[in-house]
């Protein structure tokens, strides 16, 4: 009997969907994820613009959980715009330490704190690409502020909208966040984006995980879901 060895052959590739097979996936997928997660929101604890821009450049390599808890003490010190820019990225550092990489946040905060004060009147610009000038805002930061404060197309590519999607089969083994974002933006209707990225999350931390095997044999799209990666 012949034995026949696989050295050297090249197996085909997977056949991506087109860009409208991923757009009808795209649909599905939202749906099941309303019914799954119908009260998915940000999990960052805010109450005015401004402390969501501080929260989401804490969050940086920080869980939501304690950034939550981190800022309580940051405004029973500092309450408002106004405070906050007066005070020193050293006074800031040796709250928001526990959020780790204090010192550049710190930073990042007072600046963009000052900057809200002297060019905006103390409020959160509504504009994207003026919301990137500000310290400490990416693309990711500033999707945030667009869907959730000022109820705007948005979507927010954090680690698990990048695992996620990819997994699903709606991007194609991309991993930078603005080609994710790109990608998404051409299949995902944007008055649902911002809501999406909030199901991923919940999604990612409950079912879909990233440190332990998803858990597919109770996930919600498990019949449509490509598994890419998985």
């Amino acid at each position: 009997m012949k034995v026949f060895s696989l050295k050297g052959v090249k197996r085909k590739p997977m056949m991506s969907k087109t860009e409208e097979q991923k757009k009808t996936l795209a649909l599905e997928i939202i749906e099941r994820l309303k019914t799954e997660y119908p009260d998915a929101d940000c999990t960052l604890d805010y109450d005015q613009a401004w402390k969501l821009l501080v929260s989401v450049r804490l969050a940086a390599q920080c869980t939501d959980a304690r950034v939550n808890i981190v800022v309580e003490k940051l405004y029973e010190k500092f309450p408002d715009v106004d405070a906050l820019a007066a005070a020193s990225p050293e006074e800031i550092e040796e709250i928001v330490r526990p959020c780790g990489l204090g010192k550049s946040k710190a930073r990042d905060i007072s600046a963009c704190m000052r900057i809200l004060k002297e060019t905006y009147g103390g409020r959160v610009p509504d504009d994207f690409d003026e919301l990137l000038k500000l310290p400490g805002v990416g693309r990711k930061s500033a999707n945030l502020i667009m869907g959730d404060v000022f109820g705007k197309p948005a979507i927010v590519t954090d680690t698990h909208c990048i695992r996620l999607t990819n997994r699903m089969g709606l991007v194609d083994g991309i991993k930078e966040p603005k080609k994710v974002e790109m990608a998404l933006w051409k299949i995902i209707p944007p008055e649902e984006g911002n809501g999406f990225c909030h199901r991923l999350v919940y999604h990612g931390r409950a079912v879909c995980t990233a440190r332990t095997k998803p858990y597919c044999d109770r996930c919600c799209l498990a019949d449509i879901c490509g598994k890419c990666g998985v």
